[in-house]
């Protein structure tokens, strides 16, 4: 028996979104399965996803995931004609979806892709409910994030 996997990282994430952690106040977790293409997933298992500009809208009672870009391949995408922007499908149950669609009408939330990862042998998309900050918000939050900093090495310091 041969294991020849060879895995970018243990964890298993794909791509990352570190900015909706600092345009936005991460609410509620969904995580959603993607409807791809065979190109897309050969581009994904090579890393060569972007999902910095994502966000997800909702039109029809479905979910579609948009501004993640995948970059084709040269040699998987000779015979087809590959759209690197095009909006994927997310597949969430329809409880999920009303939750969104209720949270995006009434409180005016956003839905951002913060992470997309493999679980077992599928391509899954982490997504919040999301409230946009302020330039203050902005600020306080650096704040805070240096002044946990300053306080660790301080602590490991005094040990």
């Amino acid at each position: 028996m041969k294991k020849n996997k060879s895995k970018q990282n243990s964890t298993g994430t794909i791509a990352l979104n570190k900015k909706a952690r600092h345009d936005y106040h991460l609410q509620e977790k969904f995580e959603a399965g993607i409807s791809l293409q065979g190109w897309e997933l050969k581009s994904i298992r090579q890393g060569k996803v972007n999902i910095t500009d994502a966000y997800v809208i909702l039109q029809n009672g479905e979910a579609y995931l948009v501004g993640c870009r995948i970059t084709p391949l040269n040699q998987a995408s000779t015979h087809v004609i590959c759209e690197p922007e095009r909006a994927k499908k997310l597949l969430l149950t329809k409880r999920e979806l009303d939750k969104l669609i209720g949270a995006r009408e009434r409180q005016g939330f956003s839905v951002v892709a913060t992470a997309m990862y493999w679980k077992k042998c599928w391509v899954k998309l982490e997504m919040y409910l999301a409230k946009g900050k302020q330039a203050h918000d902005k600020r306080d939050s650096l704040k805070d994030r240096d002044w946990e900093r300053q306080k660790q090495r301080v602590m490991k310091h005094s040990v």
